[in-house]
């Protein structure tokens, strides 16, 4: 597994995932149509030429196929937003642990982050599992802030801090 920023040719391949129900049962968007995987792809990719640099999208790849997605958003006051979308067929098997880790490095050695954080529907088991794998702390709830198809869901929060990833 190997991140690499993202790109639009890589649109269909991201296609193949973000098209399916279950990979975005959690989140506010999808099952995406070609033309809205296409606009998330074109945006994510165009966030490699603004300035400031706020946004890092990669394609999570093996064997040079893209099989997810990862982005870093640099937030103010010296924290960083992190998030992760694997393709089923690779569910299972610590890539996302994988990406989530190497954006995490990235944030704390390569941007002066003191913390990182991401948020989860608290029914995704697998990713909570792979936030406290990475050893972020669960610090809370954060009731019904998230519009879903299937109504209002609760997110928790997990970070963890630059002083703490340095010392595990």
């Amino acid at each position: 597994m190997r991140l690499r920023p993202l790109t639009f040719p890589d649109w269909p391949a991201v296609h193949t995932f973000a098209r399916l129900d279950e990979v975005c049962r959690y989140q506010p968007w999808g099952p995406n149509t070609p033309e809205q995987t296409r606009t998330y792809v074109r945006e994510a990719a165009a966030a490699w030429q603004q300035r400031p640099h706020t946004r890092y999208a990669y394609a999570v790849t093996a064997d040079d196929t893209v099989i997810g997605t990862a982005d870093l958003h640099l937030r103010p006051d010296r924290q960083a937003e992190i998030g992760y979308l694997i393709s089923p067929q690779h569910w299972g098997r610590g890539i996302a642990t994988a990406a989530a880790r190497q954006l995490i490095t990235t944030a704390f050695e390569d941007h002066d982050i003191h913390r990182v954080y991401a948020t989860c529907d608290p029914r995704n088991i697998g990713s909570a599992r792979v936030l406290t794998k990475l050893g972020m702390r669960h610090e809370g709830r954060m009731r019904e802030n998230m519009l879903i198809r299937d109504g209002w869901r609760d997110s928790d929060l997990y970070a963890v801090l630059h002083h703490e990833w340095t010392t595990r």
